[in-house]
C-alpha cells in the first residue's frame, strides 16, 4: 500500500488542477486547491524515495500531473494578472524553450520528459509561491525575478539533455 502513496498524491494533484478549472482565481477555494496541488507535487517524490517506490510510470505520472497543474495555473492566473506585454512574450519564449527541449529529449531518449534539477525546482518553488505573495508584492515586481530564474532552468535542462545526447553519442 506504501508504495502507492506517491502516485496517490500525484492524482490528487491532477484532480485538484481539474478542480480549479470551475474556481474564481485566487478565490479562498481556489487557493486551497492550488495549495492541495502544491503541497501534493512536494510530497510525491519524497514519499516515492521514502518507500522505495522510484518508478519509470511514476516520473512520467509526475511530469504529466506538473504539465496539467502548470497549465491550469497558467490558464487561470495569467488573465487575473493583467500582464504587460513584455512579460507575456518572456512567459511565451520560456514555454517555447520548454517545448522544443521536450521535444529534443523525445525525439533523442523515447523516455525523458523534464529533468528535475535544482534549477527547475527553484523555479518550480517561485511559480507555486507567487501567486500567493501578491497580496504584498505586485506581480511586476515579481515577474522578472521569476522569468529569469525559469529562463535559466529551461536553458540549462536544455543543455544538459543535449549534453547527454552528445556523451551517449561520444561513448558509443
Amino acid at each position: 500500500m506504501c508504495r502507492q502513496i506517491p502516485n496517490i498524491l500525484t492524482t490528487i494533484r491532477i484532480v485538484c488542477s481539474i478542480l480549479l478549472l470551475i474556481c474564481k482565481p485566487l478565490s479562498v477555494t481556489f487557493v486551497w486547491l492550488y495549495v492541495a496541488a502544491g503541497v501534493s507535487d512536494m510530497l510525491d517524490g519524497f514519499t516515492a524515495r521514502q518507500f522505495d517506490a522510484v518508478t519509470v510510470f511514476g516520473e512520467k505520472y509526475d511530469s504529466l500531473a506538473d504539465i496539467i497543474f502548470v497549465g491550469v495555473c497558467l490558464l487561470k492566473l495569467l488573465p487575473a494578472f493583467h500582464l504587460q506585454l513584455w512579460s507575456v512574450v518572456w512567459i511565451g519564449l520560456i514555454a517555447a524553450i520548454k517545448m522544443l527541449t521536450l521535444l529534443f529529449s523525445y525525439a533523442c531518449h523515447r523516455n525523458k520528459l523534464f529533468l528535475h534539477t535544482i534549477a527547475n525546482k527553484v523555479t518550480g518553488a517561485m511559480l507555486f509561491l507567487t501567486p500567493l505573495t501578491l497580496i504584498w508584492i505586485p506581480i511586476n515586481h515579481v515577474l522578472p525575478v521569476v522569468c529569469a530564474v525559469a529562463t535559466f532552468a529551461a536553458i540549462q535542462e536544455g543543455h544538459l539533455i543535449r549534453k547527454e545526447k552528445t556523451q551517449t553519442v561520444v561513448d558509443k
